[in-house]
């Protein structure tokens, strides 16, 4: 089963893909979008058909307390229109501290700062589908 893992930002959207065996999780691409949701909704739908997509996991950020904050009632939102967009389940990931562990492992590999910027949020977008992947209990959080 192949899995499309979302991180949603302010400006970019980060995308991961995984294997068809829904093992492992690899970047795919960043698009940037500057809060024009209705555009991003379109190219997910094209990468879902493209890739044989059959589950999305979105990235669900909460504060550090589990409260959920205005980041998170946006991607609550984006949730519902992806799911009328495209027919097939998604499933939310807690995603907290998912970008500073992508921005880790980027200086760990001495990434420039230039080139961290290009791809932070498809690798925290890999971060949070791997998550899920790892879970033994997929798909019970809607």
């Amino acid at each position: 089963m192949r899995y499309l893992g979302l991180d949603l930002g302010s400006r970019t959207l980060g995308i991961a893909v995984s294997d068809k065996q829904g093992v492992i999780a690899s970047t795919y691409k960043t698009i940037r979008h500057n809060e024009e949701y209705e555009m991003l909704l379109e190219e997910i739908a094209k990468i879902v058909d493209e890739l044989e997509v059959e589950a999305i996991v979105l990235g669900f950020p909460k504060n550090m307390n589990n409260t959920v904050g205005p980041k998170g009632e946006l991607s609550l939102e984006f949730k519902e229109k992806l799911e009328k967009k495209v027919t097939i389940p998604v499933y939310l990931q807690d995603e907290r501290l998912s970008t500073k562990a992508a921005t880790d492992m980027l200086i760990s590999g001495n990434v420039s700062r230039k080139n961290r910027k290009k791809v932070v949020d498809s690798v925290a977008a890999t971060i949070i589908l791997q998550t899920y992947l790892d879970r033994s209990d997929k798909g019970y959080e809607k």
